[in-house]
């Protein structure tokens, strides 16, 4: 029975071109470029012109069509050799003036026909093999030094899908594919730079966006980003493809994807899926084995192609440059294809092949393995779809977000700092607002500059040759303004325009808590190694509490961001993300009696009649109960606001000249001897140790000798016992009660009380003083000889401390626990949450039920002793008084202390002062703790009240 024969036309296989070609001209349509869709559309329709000839052919013809394609790609891949078009670094085009052709799309035409012919001819396979290898070396080496080796491994795929059709025995393929791959790894050498990057991305599954695996992550991106029907009605679908290169040619299929969705991509991917079928099942009707093994070279050109270019856009195989067949933009291309479609489809028509095969017995010279190779071919586009598809799903939010990233260019909008309270909400330290207008020069249209300079009370010339000079930046500031000129800036909606908070920061208080607070700045090294997070550029704590609690004061800074294309260009301005301030800080502080300690210390500093005039000083008035910091004062010191932005260079030039060094807190960061403040210290130890009872009455008088050296007392006292002379401070009693016990038990209890560490206050920089014992001063290459016992007794020799360390013993002794000192007391979020900060629990003296003749000594001194000028209290009181000799001092004059607690039955305040070179203890340094303790009693509630947590609007 004989077969009817085949019809010219295959409607399955026009479809399957015209929905590739329609797909292709959709892609470019969403592109928006109109000049190269009509050339597509030209070339296709020459295609179409082509396709309607070849569909007339015959197989009697078939052989010269063959040879005269091939010898005319040939000629033309000599002429490009010679005088092809230039493009990035490869000549493969012949410009034909209107229009340029790639004669290698034509080799593939041409080698597949010949190749027909040879491995369907009657001889030997070694003659047939030998031939086909010849006719394959040829256009391949000329396409390889171009150098185009995306078509040349195309074209060696095709020479080997053709030896399998032609029935070349396996053995001997197999030998020749082990031999390729053994030579493959020399042929490195003939890769370009570029091309050695796309294989190393692939071997290392790099996505770098800026290294070599830049074009498999645009690849994925694109993917992602078409969703499910393509992101063409996305207002960034434009922007969105400039990342993607080569998204007409090589990368049509994720640009496809991008524009019109993964639905869009499986349904080009199916019809080239059914155009493979169609072929195949034309191959198989085909009147000669030269003609059916065209339709099957056809065939497996088509599949490799498709593969490769899918796998090669989803990242699968390095990215060789392999279009998808009339997808992707290219003229040769796509004519040749069209064209060759007729020409199987004619050859299919030319008899009754079935019938030919079955008659003569042939069916064992069809085409080897052809079913299996379209199954294969089916398979892994199938495989390649259903990978595009998971990629979507599994990543698609990752990679959508990635795709919106590397549009934009964004600059940092500094957040407000948090402010800085008193106990009571009272500001000391704020961020006042302003509006910084700034633009993005390449988007601020012409017309708008006139309405720009008005808003910004700026001239026009200026601003136009602002923005002409600034052409290229991204946020350029045009002013700074108060907030309601920057709403109406912002109510203009000016092109390129945006306007962003700009904060100040001011201190309340000037110099008064200046060294307290501290100052900001631009972070330093330092401060972006303590804080890795830091933006470059970013304002911090440079010292003080500033510093301490940064990141708490420090907000979330927002961002003004650009959309620019892969060159940096700007195209809109992108999205705003507002700041956050910081949280409020609320300290322990209490902003009446700060400004009261201040006040009187700088007074004494000024000179009190009658004693020497101190240039140093620094005070603290603190809660013995749990540490709370409720006054510091340290003089001379210097403004916050002189360190800007901007810094006030001579300002600050004057504070490094000044003597006294104004730039440390005086409180804390500068130590010298204690003086008889430290007898206190002394006592306890002995009533730790027992050593002298505190009622036994030791020898009086004005000095004191051991051995050879005579030891001084500041007036001739009494025979006393250990109140009284506290009291009345006696050096000569403190003199014989240290050598009675011995450096290392004044030593152990001095620890116990803080003396030589530092006291753990929440200010950066804090000293530790210094607590010499015989052990350390022989290690320092000193001697501690046995009167350096004797005047460790009044706070003298190996010994140094800070105001605050006086404090705390003061406070270990008339409660006997110690505490932690703070200025710290809570934070307020955003959302008015306070949360308390946590400090350690007072810790309870062992010995502190010991203390009582001490705090005797103490109160007696407040009532009739050196203190007494305290009996001006409206409660009880304990203090002592301290005058030191102190090398340092200018003036040569002793250092002025004084240490007071009250009540002094359950204290709730002490106070501490020290005056370098300031004289006796009680005329200077005591005129500075008086006045500061009337000042509490007379607003003690209101002092100890903690105002609402809640930050200040």
């Amino acid at each position: 029975m004989q077969v009817p024969p085949a019809p010219l036309w295959d409607p399955l296989a026009l479809t399957a071109v015209l929905i590739l070609a329609g797909l292709g001209l959709a892609n470019l349509a969403a592109l928006g470029d109109s000049s190269v869709m009509r050339h597509q559309l030209l070339v296709d329709a020459a295609g179409v012109v082509l396709f309607v000839v070849l569909l007339r052919w015959r197989s009697d013809g078939l052989r010269w069509l063959g040879w005269g394609c091939y010898v005319a790609s040939l000629l033309m891949l000599v002429t490009v050799d010679l005088r092809g078009a230039t493009v990035n670094g490869a000549r493969r085009w012949l410009d034909l003036g209107t229009f340029t052709m790639q004669p290698s799309e034509l080799a593939k035409l041409g080698l597949l026909l010949v190749l027909a012919q040879v491995l369907g001819s009657d001889h030997a396979w070694p003659r047939r093999l030998v031939t086909a290898l010849a006719v394959a070396a040829a256009p391949i080496s000329l396409v390889v030094t171009e150098p185009d080796l995306s078509t040349a491994a195309v074209l060696c795929a095709v020479t080997a899908t053709m030896l399998v059709l032609g029935r070349i025995p396996l053995r001997v393929l197999i030998l020749l594919l082990a031999a390729a791959a053994l030579v493959l790894p020399f042929g490195e050498h003939l890769l370009h730079d570029y091309q050695r990057e796309r294989l190393n991305a692939f071997l290392s599954g790099s996505t770098d966006a800026n290294g070599s695996g830049w074009a498999i992550l645009q690849m994925h991106v694109a993917v992602a980003w078409g969703g499910l029907t393509g992101g063409a009605d996305h207002p960034l679908h434009r922007l969105v493809a400039l990342y993607l290169p080569e998204r007409e040619t090589d990368l049509a299929f994720a640009s496809l994807v991008e524009q019109r969705g993964i639905l869009a991509g499986t349904l080009a991917v199916l019809a080239a899926a059914a155009l493979v079928w169609r072929v195949v099942g034309a191959s198989r009707r085909a009147w000669s084995r030269s003609a059916a093994l065209t339709g099957a070279g056809f065939a497996a050109l088509v599949g490799v192609e498709v593969a490769v270019s899918v796998a090669g856009n989803l990242g699968l195989v390095p990215t060789a440059g392999v279009p998808f067949p009339l997808v992707s933009y290219g003229g040769t291309a796509a004519a040749v294809h069209i064209a060759s479609l007729g020409l199987v489809l004619a050859l299919r028509a030319d008899g009754d092949s079935h019938h030919l095969w079955s008659r003569m017995g042939l069916d064992r010279l069809r085409p080897r393995l052809l079913r299996t190779t379209a199954v294969a071919v089916t398979g892994t586009l199938v495989a390649l779809t259903g990978f595009a598809w998971q990629l979507q799903g599994a990543a698609g939010d990752g990679l959508r977000a990635t795709a919106l990233s590397q549009m934009l260019r964004c600059t940092r909008v500094e957040a407000a700092r948090g402010e800085i309270t008193d106990r009571h909400g009272s500001p000391l330290a704020v961020d006042v607002r302003r509006d910084r207008v700034a633009a993005v020069p390449a988007l601020v249209r012409p017309d708008e500059v006139r309405t720009l300079a008005a808003l910004t009370a700026r001239p026009v010339g200026g601003v136009r040759r602002l923005l002409a000079r600034n052409r290229t930046s991204l946020d350029l500031t045009i002013a700074s303004l108060p907030t309601a000129a920057g709403r109406r800036v912002r109510a203009a909606k000016l092109s390129g325009v945006f306007v962003v908070p700009d904060t100040h920061r001011r201190y309340a208080r000037g110099a008064s808590l200046g060294p307290i607070l501290g100052w900001t700045g631009v972070a330093t090294p330092v401060e972006m190694e303590r804080w890795p997070d830091l933006p470059l550029g970013a304002l911090v704590g440079r010292t003080g509490l500033e510093q301490m609690y940064d990141p708490i004061l420090r907000g979330t800074d927002g961002r003004q961001c650009v959309y620019v294309t892969p060159a940096g260009t700007p195209v809109a301005l992108g999205p705003y993300t507002a700041p956050r301030r910081g949280s409020t800080l609320r300290l322990t502080l209490d902003d009446g009696l700060q400004r009261t300690l201040t006040r009187q210390l700088a007074t004494v500093l000024l000179g009190v009649p009658g004693q020497p005039r101190g240039d140093v000083g620094g005070a603290v008035v603190m809660d013995p109960r749990n540490g709370q910091v409720l006054a510091m004062a340290s003089l001379p010191a210097y403004d916050s606001s002189v360190f800007g932005p901007p810094v006030h260079n001579r300002r600050l030039a004057r504070l490094e000249h000044l003597p006294a060094n104004p730039m440390l807190q005086h409180v804390t960061q500068v130590t010298a001897p204690p003086g008889s403040t430290f007898k206190l210290v002394v006592a306890a130890a002995d009533m730790r140790r027992g050593v002298v009872p505190a009622g036994q009455v030791l020898p009086g008088g004005g000095a004191w000798t051991l051995g050879d050296h005579t030891f001084h007392n500041w007036m001739s006292l009494p025979a006393q016992n250990l109140p009284e002379a506290i009291a009345w401070s006696n050096d000569v009693y403190f003199y014989q009660l240290a050598w009675a016990m011995g450096p290392w038990p004044i030593i152990h209890t001095a620890h116990t009380l803080g003396v030589g560490r530092p006291t753990g206050i929440d200010l950066p920089g804090e000293s530790g003083g210094y607590l010499g014992t015989p052990r350390s001063v022989a290690r320092a290459g000193g001697t501690w000889y046995p009167g350096s016992t004797v005047i460790l007794g009044i706070g003298q020799g190996y010994l140094t401390v800070t105001p605050l360390q006086d404090a705390l013993w003061t406070a270990g002794v008339a409660t006997g626990a110690v505490a932690t000192p703070h200025l710290g007391l809570a934070y307020v979020d955003r959302r008015d949450r306070a949360t308390p900060l946590h400090w350690p629990r007072p810790r309870r003296l062992a010995y502190a039920r010991t203390l009582g003749p001490v705090r005797a000594g103490m109160a007696l001194a407040a009532t009739s002793g050196t203190a007494s000028i305290l009996t001006a209290l409206p409660v009880t009181s304990g203090a002592k008084t301290g005058s030191a000799q102190d090398p340092s001092a200018p003036n040569g004059a002793p250092d002025s202390w004084f240490t007071a607690a009250a009540p002094f039955e359950r204290p709730r305040i002490v106070a501490t002062s020290f005056v370098r070179g300031g004289g006796h203890g009680v005329s200077t340094s005591g005129a500075v703790v008086l006045p500061v303790m009337q000042y509490f009693f007379a607003h003690e509630r209101e002092i100890l009240r903690i105002g609402p947590l809640r930050p200040r609007r």
